[in-house]
């Protein structure tokens, strides 16, 4: 037995059956997600963006894979605050298993990036939460994982505790890309990876970021919403 084993001992987050953080029976009695529109939050095929609420810096669509509820949003919490890694493992599988067939990585070519930590906060938990997954998100489809394609320029407070109106004003001008990718999106198709979709202001800022920069189309995966 591990010192991490000691400190967090191995056993699923919600029902404590020993053996792994997640288990298997307490995911599969998460209801059900329907996917909805990321701009107006309505019920959408797919996900995708309605062709009325589509603009032309926006996101093209939001894919999330379980409601934020339950051993879920123990396991996001847990990253976040928690520092347990082995959580993003264990949840990296789950996520694979889940997009196995999905059409967002049938494309020929793609990037897959994550929403960036600033500097102090990546070095006081050694770690981005979702870096794993996205990492094997695009070894298992063939897609090519640039993690630091946009950087954060300016440290802002953490979003949980910010009302709608201030989580836009929040992330504004926060993002940029990293100079040294600027040849490379021209007409990329991108999906960028997050933990949890509550307004959409960051995933909407990195889009807007990467449409400029000459993406074509800009997509939002979540493990939870």
């Amino acid at each position: 037995m591990g010192l991490l084993d000691l400190i967090f001992p191995k056993k699923c987050l919600e029902c404590k059956k020993e053996g792994k953080y997640i288990c298997s029976e307490c995911l599969e009695k998460l209801p059900p997600l329907g996917q909805i529109c990321p701009l107006c939050k309505r019920a959408s095929i797919d996900g995708f963006t309605h062709p009325k609420c589509l603009k032309k810096r926006g996101l093209n669509g939001l894919v999330s894979l379980w409601p934020y509820k339950g051993v879920i949003r123990r396991s996001i919490i847990f990253l976040k605050y928690k520092f347990v890694k082995e959580i993003s493992r264990e949840l990296s599988i789950y996520v694979l298993e889940k997009t196995k067939d999905h059409f967002l990585f049938k494309k020929v070519e793609g990037l897959i990036t994550i929403v960036p930590l600033y500097w102090i906060r990546k070095n006081l938990r050694g770690y981005n939460q979702v870096e794993e997954i996205a990492f094997e998100l695009a070894k298992r489809f063939d897609f090519r994982y640039v993690g630091d394609l946009i950087i954060r320029k300016k440290y802002r407070d953490p979003q949980v505790s910010l009302s709608k109106k201030e989580r836009v004003k929040n992330v504004r001008g926060v993002f940029a890309l990293n100079s040294k990718y600027k040849d490379i999106l021209s007409n990329a198709f991108i999906i960028v990876v997050d933990d949890v979709f509550t307004t959409g202001s960051t995933l909407k800022e990195m889009a807007k970021v990467l449409k400029r920069s000459g993406a074509k189309s800009v997509w939002g995966l979540t493990i939870a919403r």
